[in-house]
């Protein structure tokens, strides 16, 4: 300090170097500026935050030209456009989502097929007919899709909830709707062509008289084309419906607004004094 300098002034200055009125250490010559001072004039001013970012405590100063938020890569992760590289996992998550759901039709379709009985025919001169007028075999082919296929679709939706916890949302009922659609096209695609080949050729071959079965298939779904768009119907829709509703369900009944689970505010409250976990540890009373 100068002999120039006023006396108010030299009394702000201790002899350890700090400010007599407030306490605090005073900068030297050579030390770092204070974050956010522009105001010391001869010194080099540390590069600039990007976006207006606060400095975090205790951030060394760079040398100038130096990139101020290398090693500091929360900060990193807060700047417009870090999460680019990101943007696209959940669209992948539901394409993944959707496509082994649709895989798992094949299993689904060798059960139905397994479960749901055959129905019986026999050979005539005019071609294969029922054995008998009204058979109750298609409609329990029905009923068994629609059971699989509705069950197949509630749980897909409870594991998909249970499973991606953070990627709950919109996006994860969008996928658990459309694989559960495409589950029961595969299923009933997979089911109704087992033994199919086998039933065609007796049918242009066996001999009037002959008995056999025809395979499942559904009578109460199907797919209708308009022009080269699909449109499923009937009990096709099951299992996207029973995966809508159970996945809309768990949402309205999660108790946290963001659907993801998050830390609960008295979860690090300390245990108050005197009290511990451990059986038999409690204090008397």
């Amino acid at each position: 300090m100068s002999p120039d300098t006023p006396e108010p002034e030299r009394a702000r200055e201790r002899t350890d170097g700090t400010d007599a009125r407030t306490g605090d250490a005073l900068p030297r010559p050579g030390d770092a500026p204070w974050p956010g001072d522009a105001a010391w004039p001869g010194r080099e001013q540390p590069p600039g935050w990007p976006g207006g970012l606060p400095v975090p405590a205790g951030t060394p100063v760079t040398a100038p030209g130096a990139d101020p938020l290398a090693g500091y890569p929360g900060v990193v992760a807060e700047l417009p456009g870090a999460d680019a590289a990101r943007s696209g996992r959940p669209l992948v998550t539901a394409l993944g989502v959707v496509a082994l759901l649709t895989a798992l039709g094949v299993p689904l379709g060798l059960l139905w097929a397994w479960a749901a009985p055959a129905t019986p025919v026999r050979q005539t001169s005019a071609g294969a007919v029922y054995a008998t007028t009204q058979p109750e075999q298609p409609i329990a082919a029905d009923g068994w899709f629609s059971l699989l296929t509705l069950g197949f679709g509630v749980l897909a939706a409870v594991a998909l909830w249970m499973l991606l916890r953070r990627r709950r949302g919109p996006a994860g009922l969008l996928a658990v709707t459309l694989g559960g659609l495409g589950a029961a096209v595969v299923a009933w695609q997979v089911g109704r062509r087992i033994g199919l080949s086998t039933f065609q050729r007796l049918v242009e071959t066996a001999p009037p008289g002959t008995a056999f079965t025809k395979p499942v298939d559904l009578r109460a779904g199907g797919v209708d084309w308009y022009g080269p768009l699909p449109l499923p119907h009937g009990n096709l829709l099951l299992a996207a419906f029973g995966a809508a509703v159970t996945y809309t369900l768990l949402a309205g009944w999660s108790r946290w607004p963001s659907l993801r689970p998050e830390p609960e505010p008295d979860a690090a409250w300390p245990p108050p004094p005197g009290f511990s976990s451990a059986p038999g540890d409690q204090p008397a009373r």
